[in-house]
């Protein structure tokens, strides 16, 4: 096993090594449960520990930074579904013990909800997680969930729920692998975001040896077990140099003969805000609004949202902070706009889709950003998501105007819209590609589901071919086109992305400097020549290895 290499999918930059710490596997009901003397005292015991999961999972939100907030709220919201608790009932009354009738009803629900594919399914993992919580209440047995940390350890699990990967100690978790996930999974979100190397979809990661000590490769998506100290020394020096590197530049992202891609910071929230503020960054690309939604029993006031947008746009005086309305429906209802349940959610009335539907919505958030606009010297932007037609460009542009507020922009997820770009972006002053969205809808693949992972890659030749046509109607209607989802933090994508007409590239702040630099070594007319490459590949990896192998030495040595 020494030296052993194994090959994963690199869902978040860096290299680390450490001991490895094995999450406890979820708890299950046994499987000689007897049936309940009082079937009522057991379902109000099933009952009662469901309670019990949604009111943790609120006190780790409540704990939890912006990035986590929505996820946990969200998963809160499973456990304390009344159709869950009736259906787990109703397995009680069918002579079942509470811990397997809490099984049963989630693995009904389960069996729903990937049934439904797109968002639901992606919540098929904090569906699961609940059910192992409450089964842990019930049974009166400790939760299962990531040990205590001593020192620097490298996280391993078959798959990490929010709840667990929220709460990881990121003074001693170097690094998190994972058997299952995929790129769009939370895990591999929140590891990007604090900046964790990580590594999905690992074969028989769980059969790693507790205390075995890996090198984990976040970027080429590689862990070696026990590697040699020579491994170790190649990747400490690599490490060294690229931060030397990465110190030496500074400012607006410009390629080596100055043509300029604006590098932008992608948040969820007013910490994110402050700390982007103080980064070496160009302003905000996309700010995520739904977490001050999620948790409402009733729309905001307009001074509620108005004084969050505030604290958001004060870090920014004279630079960008481009704001998306209201993201909401699928995986995201609102408490006070459901507007009933949907054959296929992330097909449905999401988005600007929902707004429409509900414009009271969209016309209190825009008067709370034009409010916040006027008291902060940053420059607002607002886009709306879920764009797919002319008509709604225009209908959401009417909007924001009638508001006062001078730019308005719309998401390109749709593929749709990216093929109809100089219409849709006629009627508004700018796009931005969310590519996780639009790889999922080009490639008819759910983002949820960890086996189509290869298809839901950014490298994607058809996937890129889209965002060339968008970029292509951005300059045919002389509107700029930015992209903020999380290909734009791949310093090799990003070349790519400036090659195809890209203007601006948003993303996590703490992968702006390694973007930064890949810009300063290429040329706009190499990061054509490479573009043009990766367009030509047969497949993704192929697209990947191509780029690489055109880019300079003093880029890909380091990153």
């Amino acid at each position: 096993m020494s030296g052993e290499r194994r090959s994963g999918v690199g869902v978040s930059p860096g290299t680390a090594a450490g001991p490895v710490v094995q999450v406890a596997p979820p708890v299950k009901a046994p499987a000689d449960e007897p049936a309940p003397a009082d079937a009522e005292a057991a379902a109000e015991s099933v009952r009662g520990a469901l309670s019990a999961v949604g009111e943790d999972l609120d006190a780790r939100a409540a704990a939890a930074d912006e990035h986590a907030q929505p996820i946990l709220k969200a998963t809160a919201m499973i456990a304390r579904d009344k159709g869950l608790a009736k259906a787990a009932a109703k397995q009680v009354a069918a002579g079942k013990g509470p811990a397997t009738a809490i099984a049963a009803a989630v693995d009904e629900f389960a069996a729903q909800f990937e049934a439904l594919g797109g968002y639901f399914a992606e919540r098929v993992t904090d569906l699961r997680d609940v059910g192992s919580r409450a089964i842990a209440h019930v049974l009166g047995v400790p939760t299962p969930g990531v040990p205590e940390l001593s020192g620097p350890s490298v996280i391993v699990a078959l798959d990490l729920a929010p709840a667990e990967t929220a709460a990881l100690d990121r003074s001693h978790v170097v690094a998190i692998v994972t058997e299952h996930g995929g790129r769009t999974s939370h895990t591999a979100i929140l590891a990007a975001q604090m900046g964790i190397p990580a590594v999905v979809q690992l074969p028989d990661a769980t059969g790693i040896p507790a205390g075995t000590t890996v090198a984990v490769d976040g970027d080429a998506g590689h862990v070696v077990l026990d590697p040699d100290t020579r491994l170790l020394e190649i990747q400490r020096a690599r490490r060294e140099k690229l931060a030397a590197a990465l110190d030496e530049l500074h400012g607006p992202g410009r390629t080596a003969d100055g043509h300029a891609v604006a590098l932008l910071a992608n948040i969820g929230g007013v910490d994110d805000a402050v700390a982007a503020g103080a980064a070496d960054l160009e302003g905000v690309g996309l700010f995520r609004t739904e977490f001050m939604y999620l948790s409402a029993a009733t729309l905001p006031s307009v001074e509620d949202q108005a004084d969050v947008y505030r604290q958001v746009l004060a870090p920014f005086p004279g630079r960008r902070v481009v704001i998306r309305t209201l993201d909401a429906g699928a995986d995201k209802p609102l408490a006070f706009a459901d507007l009933g349940e949907e054959e296929n959610p992330a097909l449905g009335r999401r988005g600007l889709r929902l707004c429409q539907a509900r414009p009271e919505l969209l016309d209190s958030q825009l008067e709370a950003i034009a409010l916040a606009a006027k008291d902060t010297g940053a420059e607002v932007k607002v886009m709306a998501p879920m764009v797919a037609t002319t008509d709604e460009a225009e209908w959401f542009a009417t909007r924001v105007r009638a508001a006062g507020l001078p730019s308005a922009g719309v998401m390109i997820e749709v593929p749709a819209a990216a093929l109809r770009a100089h219409h849709v972006l006629s009627h508004v002053d700018f796009g931005s590609l969310g590519t996780n969205d639009l790889a999922q809808y080009t490639m008819a693949a759910d983002r949820g589901e960890g086996e189509l992972a290869s298809l839901l890659d950014p490298w994607q030749p058809a996937v890129l071919q889209v965002i060339e046509a968008a970029c292509k109607g951005g300059h045919s209607s002389d509107r700029p086109v930015g992209v903020c989802g999380e290909s734009a933090g791949d310093p090799f994508l990003a070349l790519v992305l400036t090659g195809l007409g890209v203007a601006s590239l948003s993303m996590a702040p703490s992968k702006v400097p390694a973007v930064r630099f890949a810009l300063s070594r290429h040329t706009l007319a190499e990061c054509r020549s490479l573009a043009s490459a990766a367009l030509d590949a047969p497949t993704a990896e192929r697209a990947r290895q191509l780029v690489k192998a055109g880019a300079k030495n003093e880029v890909t040595d380091l990153l």
